[in-house]
């Protein structure tokens, strides 16, 4: 029974996974536009992150999302089908668990944030519009 309970779900994903990933791409948010000095300053501190994911996740599929809404360059990690990040994700994070934003601080120290909300929480605070024109007001 397992077994077809299995292969039930794994045909499902199969079938709903293609049709998610292009409805995505066909309503990609549109993303902020910054002065380039701003954006080349947030595309440096973004280098200090990493989103492990899976693909088809649809908390994975929000925080992507959000990501392109605040014109956010953080490098992308498939966990479910590289063996390697999903070890690293495992080893560093204590487990396998998506969406996860691995956070470098400048101790080389690594943070781990699991759950969508928090990780957006988290974007919004550090690269989000009020954080962003708050920071160009107090430099002119």
């Amino acid at each position: 029974m397992k077994t077809v309970i299995r292969l039930f779900f794994r045909i499902v994903r199969r079938i709903i996974g293609p049709i998610m990933l292009l409805i995505d791409w066909l309503t990609t948010p549109k993303g902020i536009q910054r002065e380039p000095q701003e954006q080349e300053k947030i595309d440096q501190n973004t280098q200090k992150l990493a989103l492990f994911q899976y693909k088809t996740c649809p908390f994975c599929m929000k925080v992507r999302r959000h990501t392109k809404r605040l014109s956010l360059n953080i490098e992308t990690l498939d966990a479910q089908h590289d063996h390697a990040n999903r070890a690293h994700l495992l080893t560093g994070g204590g487990m396998v668990k998506v969406p996860c934003l691995k956070i470098t601080k400048d101790t080389g120290e690594d943070h781990w944030m699991y759950e969508s909300k928090e990780i957006i929480d988290y974007l919004n605070t550090q690269f989000g519009q009020e954080h962003t024109s708050e920071q160009h007001a107090t430099h002119h």
